[in-house]
């Protein structure tokens, strides 16, 4: 059986053709449209996915935001703008006439890293740190989504409460400071006005101000995987994301995390999957979930 995965992300949307083993055949990728409303996502996913979906059996979606009863809810409105309520699988299935299921974006990353995952590990937690900063919880194997498919969104609970406003309505989220828009967004000065990208290669360079933003985000995560750990006792984090796999990042968060007392610390390692753990977490979920 053939997979159409997708992953609809804040900055890119793409799509794979996946084979029973989780091997990619092809693969596509475009940016997430700009006006991020509902005729503008469905136009970008004609233009993604109908050049693979001859030659898929069914489809399946990893998506940014709440996923409930194939129904998309854009938790942060900043990440995905005027996507409240969107019918992912049905717009989908409309497109290209298979079936398929969906999940989040985060959570099936969970579900991809936690197949290299040794015996041992029953307790996992994966975090993608990107233009947001989401989560998936595996607990005694099992991937957790929660009955309204909020479980593993760990980017939206409380790292400042003096902190910046979230694009979710709460104040002092991890999102607001830790991911690639929260450092974007409290640069100053002649780093004022540039993506976390840019700021990365400043730090490189040792900008004091961009090596402080970087610093930042990395002590916020540290204390989020602290608060994690107490929460899960998870055995494993697993980092992922365009900021959560920048060189020298996963260092700075252990070198926090080291400095939290030994009862809340625990192993670190990047994600191997890394920019497809989304499309092969989508894809061995729909195996479970389509027969």
């Amino acid at each position: 059986m053939i997979a159409l995965a997708i992953d609809i992300g804040g900055t890119k949307l793409a799509a794979a053709l996946v084979d029973s083993a989780l091997q990619i055949i092809a693969r596509r990728e475009i940016p997430t449209p700009a006006s991020q409303t509902p005729d503008a996502l469905e136009a970008a996913l004609r233009e993604l996915v109908m050049p693979l979906s001859l030659r898929a059996q069914h489809f399946a979606v990893a998506s940014t935001g709440i996923i409930q009863n194939g129904v998309l809810t854009s938790i942060n409105p900043s990440n995905l703008g005027g996507l409240s309520h969107f019918p992912l699988v049905d717009c989908l299935s409309a497109l290209t006439g298979l079936p398929g299921v969906a999940l989040n974006d985060a959570q099936a990353a969970a579900l991809a890293e936690y197949q290299q995952m040794p015996p041992a590990i029953r307790d996992m937690v994966f975090i993608t740190v990107s233009t947001g900063v989401g989560g998936g919880v595996i607990h005694d194997g099992q991937l957790v989504t929660g009955s309204g498919g909020l479980a593993g969104h760990c980017g939206h609970t409380l790292a400042d409460p003096n902190g910046p406003r979230c694009g979710c309505g709460r104040t002092g989220c991890v999102e607001a400071i830790a991911s690639g828009r929260g450092i974007a967004a409290a640069a100053q000065g002649e780093l004022a006005g540039l993506d976390a990208k840019a700021i990365f290669a400043h730090a490189a360079r040792g900008n004091a101000q961009a090596v402080a933003l970087i610093a930042r985000s990395a002590r916020t995560l540290a204390r989020l995987i602290a608060d994690l750990k107490a929460l899960t006792d998870c055995q494993r984090v697993v980092m992922g994301g365009s900021i959560g796999l920048a060189d020298g990042y996963l260092p700075q968060v252990q070198h926090y995390l080291a400095q939290e007392p030994s009862a809340y610390q625990t192993e670190l390692c990047s994600a191997r999957h890394q920019s497809n753990a989304g499309l092969l977490g989508a894809a061995l979920w729909a195996q479970g979930h389509l027969q």
